[in-house]
């Protein structure tokens, strides 16, 4: 009996893990959706629910979104940031910066954290105007709000997202 159990459970966890749907239902489903709608789709949705308190000025409001969901929309701008390119989009986060030595610059950004404060993802921007570090920046770790248009460039082989012409409201 015992040899049986053991046979029987990785047979079970075989069936579970390979499940039992038909590959060639699904592809005929995907198939049946014509190309102009899902590529449609794809560039003017954001996954984000209306507001009636998003600012009108912005294409994607981030400040109107509970934590959770504005962790997850920019995680979502990080990894399809094609969606988002020249988008005006409005954000409220914590003021940090980064340092890099060997450049001798400054990187500055929005850190957003997610609903138990646990995680943050980080939001680079471009303060639009002539302002000098430290002088003109808020305190590290002061809340603030930015707005500016998305925008992609590479360095060093990676890709960073930003937010450039950027303005910048430290929150009271």
């Amino acid at each position: 009996m015992n040899y049986f159990k053991k046979m029987l459970f990785p047979a079970v966890l075989a069936v579970l893990l390979t499940g039992c749907g038909n590959k060639s239902e699904a592809s005929q489903t995907a198939e049946s959706v014509p190309a102009a709608e899902t590529s449609a789709a794809a560039e003017t949705e954001f996954n984000i629910p209306e507001n009636p308190n998003a600012d009108p000025d912005a294409d994607v409001d981030l400040t109107t979104l509970s934590s959770t969901m504005v962790y997850s929309q920019v995680a979502d701008m990080m990894y399809t940031p094609e969606k988002y390119q020249d988008k005006i989009i409005k954000a409220s986060g914590l003021f940090s910066v980064y340092h890099d030595d060997s450049q001798d610059k400054n990187y500055y950004a929005i850190l957003i954290q997610d609903a138990t404060a646990c995680c943050a993802q980080g939001l680079e921007f471009v303060w639009e105007g002539d302002h000098t570090y430290p002088d003109d920046y808020p305190e590290i770790g002061k809340e603030i709000t930015v707005m500016g248009s998305f925008s992609t460039y590479e360095e060093d082989g990676a890709t960073y997202c930003q937010l450039l012409n950027a303005d910048l409201a430290v929150n009271s």
